[in-house]
């Protein structure tokens, strides 16, 4: 057995998982993790897939990775020579991939396009029409409105005939009304204004996260919270990761042990002792709280959330109070 395999089997029984539940956890075969542990690489199907592997398992009983490989880089297989047979392959599946994207984006932009044409057309035909009628009856002239005016030579224009007694009490008693309504509308519009201005705006939420330092691997957060409100935390997978989530610290209460794939949402509410999370693949996993993105800028993030509720002054203030009177 060689060292890196004897401390994979360690850290393992150390945490009380047998093969079987790595298997299960890692999604790697029983006989794989066992040639691991035996040093055999052979038996795995590529040198590419055994650091693959040993990471996985590392991360799976709690060891972190690239340490372990960093400290056993003599005695694994380097993975240079297969990443340069396989890179012609992958482009070659990525040209083949993008040209038939663009071909079926090029025959779907021609469809809508062809749809819209119509639509188009059938909507000026329509307006065009419509338009034409319309001017068409404006053109023509009443027969019968005219022939009325033509025979009723006794119809008067009283347009231009002054106004008896009685029109002008009426023009009286219409500058009355607009000078008894006008000022107590603008008085009335004056007052809903000033109303509307003086609602006082909703107080945000008073939630700030800042650094507060490194504790060996683990960068530490602080999340200031003055008004008591819950601190929520959002952990979002966008890919396959392994996830250690714990209440308190690295060696708290177990809330998450597994892995996630893409679209697995977690959400814990921050308590007074904190919050810790370990993520194996960091870049697919987004950790938010109250809202603010918080990473370590590592692969395998390790970070410890602390919640500070702030100081609480209504003691001092009711002591000063009692030294006054």
């Amino acid at each position: 057995m060689s060292d890196l395999g004897q401390q994979l089997k360690e850290a393992r029984l150390a945490k009380g998982l047998s093969l079987d539940d790595v298997q299960e956890v890692t999604k790697i075969r029983k006989r794989y993790l066992e040639a691991i542990e035996a040093g055999d690489y052979k038996v795995l199907p590529g040198s590419f897939y055994v650091r693959a592997f040993i990471k996985t398992y590392a991360e799976a009983v709690g060891i972190d990775p690239d340490e372990l490989l960093a400290e056993h880089s003599q005695h694994v297989p380097a993975t240079a020579s297969e990443q340069q047979t396989m890179e012609p392959v992958i482009q070659k599946r990525r040209s083949r991939v993008a040209s038939e994207r663009n071909s079926k984006w090029l025959s779907t932009t021609l469809m809508w396009s062809f749809a819209v044409l119509i639509l188009v057309v059938i909507y000026l035909y329509f307006s065009y029409g419509s338009n034409s009628k319309d001017a068409g009856k404006d053109q023509q002239t009443d027969p019968t409105k005219l022939t009325q005016d033509q025979q009723d030579p006794t119809k008067v224009d009283n347009t231009n005939t002054p106004s008896n007694g009685n029109g002008q009490n009426g023009t009286g008693n219409a500058g009355n009304g607009d000078g008894t309504d006008t000022p107590g509308n603008s008085g009335n519009g004056t007052e809903g204004t000033e109303g509307e201005g003086d609602t006082p705006p909703e107080s945000p939420v008073d939630i700030v996260v800042v650094p507060d330092g490194t504790e060996g691997s683990t960068t530490k957060f602080k999340v200031q919270n003055s008004n008591g409100q819950p601190v929520q935390v959002v952990i979002t997978a966008t890919g396959r990761s392994w996830m250690d989530i714990r209440k308190g610290d690295k060696n708290g209460e177990k809330l998450f042990f597994d892995t996630t794939a893409d679209g697995d949402v977690k959400t814990y509410e921050l308590g007074p002792e904190g919050l810790y999370i370990k993520s194996g693949a960091s870049p697919y996993t987004t950790i938010t709280v109250a809202g603010v993105v918080v990473e370590d800028g590592k692969n395998t993030s390790k970070i410890q959330l602390n919640l500070d509720m702030g100081e609480d002054t209504s003691a001092d203030d009711t002591s000063a109070n009692d030294t006054v009177e």
